[in-house]
């Protein structure tokens, strides 16, 4: 008999069974998101009452702040826990977790994109410095965001002398992915989406657990039709292909070639803004900008100075980055974060959370929920309504840190870990003895931590402005 994996929405959703763990695809705004899929099952349980109990996963934000995304899920008795990356998309889901009517933790995004590559490929969980020290770190609070969530998901592990999280993998029973187009057998491409972020990683994690991988796509095609090169998902993976072809780009945006790297065209004229506390910030950040340096950019405020460079017609000048695997190109703004017009490279979330963490990036700009005089930075748990927790994202990931404590400096530079003495003496910072851990470190990470180390063997002058620390010697600054 001929394989023939299509098959209707309601039918694919009651293969999810109670208590399963359930791996969701999607980045805010309509996003790679498998609408068609989330409906269905919010159906199933609100005329059933199943599935029950679920666990949900997922990497980024998914949703509008109203129905979609996450929204279908927020049903008390549907989800029992939900691990999230992001949870600005979902009020409704953050009620729940408010009243402790389900378990809510929050990881890292591109810690929980590479963790469902480990778990897929059958490796002991995601070993990583991505964390340490913050509020997923198990000696602060370990990522639970209310009194209903009692699981760690992490552990402190040293290797090589080295102090890492291990992020602990799980079963994942189901993966609701999305594609552009499918054939019988269940190949599936991405070629008309506007990022790849981590589809192949969540169905690798959903088939070797030994569970389902479900696909929405627009459109059907023939055996055989698909280029090899264009299949991102192989139909060995696949177990249904549901076909909606109402399936848009994005909420508001039924299909743009220019978003899906298929194209190159002209972007949309946009009206002049008015003059905002964001624009004052937008332009300080921007005075941090060099000639071909490596960005990145959060969610939220961030997006200010992508619009500057844009606006001053510089796009030429930078590598610009985001986390859901995309260069190049314009980038969109607020509900449409991670979207981008003629883009000039998608490769997928989980290798770009890799180039990140390798400390590939020159400049991180990066969003916030809270901060204070002193630098210190809360992305993830708000006390105020309507959100208990926003969400890391991808913050955790491009954060390098220093900290001087009296007479230590210590640190991270996103590769080996230092401590060192010092003592100031007016406008003069003496530098002693210090320690490193031994990770041998190539390319870029390797250059920073070489240059760092010629500033602290000695004496430097040193200055602050805001919270820049500016180091001179007579040779460097």
């Amino acid at each position: 008999m001929a394989i023939d994996k299509f098959t209707t929405a309601d039918a694919a959703v009651a293969l999810v069974p109670d208590g399963a763990t359930v791996a969701l695809i999607g980045g805010g705004g309509g996003l790679v998101e498998a609408s068609c899929l989330f409906e269905a099952l919010e159906r199933r349980f609100l005329a059933t009452g199943h599935p029950r109990d679920l666990t949900v996963v997922h990497a980024l934000g998914i949703g509008d702040r109203k129905t979609k995304g996450m929204n279908c899920f927020a049903h008390e008795g549907l989800v029992r826990k939900v691990i999230g990356g992001h949870w600005v998309w979902s009020p409704r889901m953050q009620e729940l977790a408010r009243a402790n009517r389900i378990e809510a933790y929050v990881l890292p995004g591109g810690v929980a994109m590479q963790l469902f590559r480990e778990i897929g490929a059958g490796r002991p969980g995601l070993f990583t410095h991505v964390g340490l020290g913050t509020f997923v770190d198990p000696r602060v609070e370990g990522g639970r965001m209310n009194r209903a969530a009692r699981d760690d998901l992490a552990e402190v592990v040293t290797v090589d002398g080295r102090e890492l999280l291990r992020y602990k993998p799980f079963k994942v029973d189901v993966a609701l992915i999305r594609g552009s187009f499918a054939d019988a057998h269940g190949n599936v491409s991405l070629d008309q989406e506007p990022a790849n972020v981590d589809v192949y990683a969540a169905a690798l994690a959903a088939h070797n657990c030994g569970g389902k991988v479900i696909v929405q796509v627009r459109t059907a095609v023939a055996v055989g039709q698909l280029p090899a090169r264009a299949v991102r998902v192989p139909g060995a993976m696949v177990d249904r292909v549901v076909v909606d072809p109402t399936q848009a780009m994005s909420y508001d945006i039924p299909y743009d070639p220019t978003m899906s790297g298929e194209i190159k065209g002209p972007a949309p004229v946009e009206p002049p803004q008015p003059f905002t506390v964001r624009q004052v910030i937008a332009r300080r950040a921007a005075e941090e900008l060099r000639e071909g340096a490596v960005l990145n950019y959060g969610f939220g405020i961030p997006d200010g100075v992508a619009k500057l460079i844009a606006a001053r017609g510089h796009l030429e000048r930078y590598y610009q980055t985001i986390e859901h695997g995309t260069y190049g190109g314009e980038l969109l703004l607020g509900s449409l974060f991670g979207y981008a017009r003629n883009a000039t490279a998608m490769i997928d979330g989980p290798s770009q959370f890799d180039f990140y963490s390798g400390g590939g990036l020159d400049i991180a700009f990066l969003g916030f929920g809270e901060l204070d005089k002193a630098g210190d930075v809360n992305v993830s748990k708000l006390g105020a309504k309507p959100y208990l927790t926003a969400g890391c994202g991808g913050f955790d990931t491009v954060a390098v840190t220093m900290e001087i404590d009296g007479d230590r400096v210590t640190g991270s530079g996103g590769c080996n870990e230092y401590d060192t003495a010092a003592e100031i003496d007016g406008s003069t910072i003496t530098f002693g003895e210090g320690a490193t851990t031994d990770m041998g470190c190539d390319g870029k990470p390797g250059e920073i931590e070489a240059l760092f180390y010629g500033l602290t063997s000695g004496s430097a002058d040193w200055s602050l402005d805001g919270d820049v620390l500016t180091l001179t010697t007579p040779t460097s600054v």
